[in-house]
């Protein structure tokens, strides 16, 4: 129903908070066409700061741009992140699985081990699928 969240979405002139963010993100993510493209990039590139510091705002953005195949903004997205977590992490992994860029898994492996972030099943699982 990702069709129907952008359009109640369009429709609603609210404050948004970060669930918002989050729904939106992931709406235009699942459908990944020129209209959730158009959205999702205005919608990010107006979302406040306070918001670019919630570690769920920014995974959902990173997933959202990842899926419009658009890695360099999600990598600078990434890298201008401070508060990274596991999930940020895996969210930047999944994203390279998708776009064929599973050389890069290896890079980000070895920075979380300098981190200090260790994987997880889902890290794992996400690596073994695409990037080995």
């Amino acid at each position: 129903m990702f069709e129907r969240a952008l359009d109640l979405f369009e429709q609603i002139h609210l404050n948004f908070d970060s669930v918002t963010y989050t729904v939106v993100f992931n709406a235009c993510a699942g459908l990944a066409n020129d209209r959730a493209i158009k959205i999702g990039r205005k919608l990010l590139d107006e979302m406040p700061e306070n918001y670019r510091n919630d570690v769920v705002v920014i995974n959902s953005a990173m997933h959202m741009l990842m899926k419009f195949d658009d890695i360099q903004s999600a990598e600078c997205i990434f890298r201008s992140n401070n508060e990274k977590d596991i999930i940020t992490y895996n969210a930047l992994i999944n994203g390279y699985n998708l776009n064929d860029e599973s050389s890069k898994c290896f890079k980000i492996l070895e920075e979380m081990s300098h981190e200090g972030i260790v994987p997880n099943e889902i890290t794992w699982n996400i690596f073994i699928d695409g990037c080995s």
